[in-house]
């Protein structure tokens, strides 16, 4: 029996959904069988979120393969407070001893990634969670510029041959970011650096990092639509791209001069913003190399 305790909702208009799917036509075209990269976590996992396990899918059902890759450090930080286990930050950077390592891995493997794979499959995908450690995949050193950190570490090598494996078996790679060391012992990695270090050794078409801004805002906090890595490397230097975007802008710069195509940074708390971003003019800063 129908439900009549309220309106169905109104039907689009032929008009406009021809009109919408013109429009993605030639970008669909640029993307059929290449390799984007999300990287998603942080804020991007609240607001927006709704939508990120079926935009995915979709990626995936209109030819391309997607791969993702997570963070989670709020989630860490909830965690550990709840556990009495206190954080210290050194540049931005959490110190990691052997507990907080534990709780790392439990938040992020047994908790975010868990969650990721089953909504996307959810949503009618076919996810795999992965960390460094599976099939040594992402294989990580000891991150010693920034003092002692312990457990901290720095993406040495990615072997895409376990990717492409991934994408000729039609699957979606969710990826956490913790690499393995030489004597298989389990680092934790930023997640920009994760997924900028995947995207250049997937020679990605694209490279997404969600965040919780629009975008690379010029001296006006206007939206910068597109930079070079000249214009980039330009902006930072004459405090233009200053504090929290630095990192993210210097994580594109290395995906591009590694081989991705182009990186951009988009506002993951907009409902839909990676359809946006890669089927319409645009949603955030794009970067290319030169």
């Amino acid at each position: 029996m129908n439900d009549l305790s309220s309106e169905p909702a109104a039907a689009a208009e032929p008009s406009v959904i021809a009109s919408v799917l013109a429009g993605a036509a030639p970008y669909l075209a640029q993307y059929s069988g290449k390799t984007v990269v999300v990287k998603y976590g942080g804020h991007a996992m609240g607001a927006g979120g709704e939508t990120f396990a079926s935009d995915i899918v979709l990626l995936h059902r209109l030819g391309m393969h997607p791969i993702v890759v997570h963070g989670g450090g709020p989630q860490i930080n909830s965690m550990l407070d709840r556990l009495g286990i206190k954080s210290n930050f050194v540049n931005g950077l959490r110190v990691t001893d052997a507990e907080t390592m534990q709780v790392v891995e439990m938040v992020l493997v047994g908790t975010i990634n868990s969650h990721l794979v089953t909504a996307i499959n959810g949503a009618g995908g076919c996810a795999i969670g992965l960390t460094g450690g599976d099939g040594n995949f992402l294989r990580a050193r000891k991150l010693t510029r920034n003092g002692e950190l312990g457990f901290v570490g720095e993406p040495e090598r990615v072997d895409v041959d376990v990717l492409d494996g991934f994408r000729q078996a039609r699957m979606i790679p969710v990826i956490a970011p913790i690499g393995v060391g030489d004597s298989g012992e389990s680092y934790n990695i930023n997640a920009d650096t994760v997924a900028g270090a995947v995207a250049a050794a997937a020679k990605a078409s694209r490279f997404l990092l969600l965040t919780d801004v629009p975008g690379v805002l010029d001296a006006d906090k206007k939206l910068i639509p597109e930079l070079s890595a000249a214009e980039a490397r330009r902006l930072i230097a004459d405090g233009t791209i200053s504090g929290g975007m630095i990192p993210k802008v210097e994580t594109c710069l290395e995906a591009v001069s590694g081989g991705a195509e182009a990186a951009v940074i988009v506002d993951g708390r907009v409902p839909h913003a990676i359809l946006l971003e890669l089927f319409t003019e645009g949603a955030g800063t794009l970067i290319r190399g030169g």
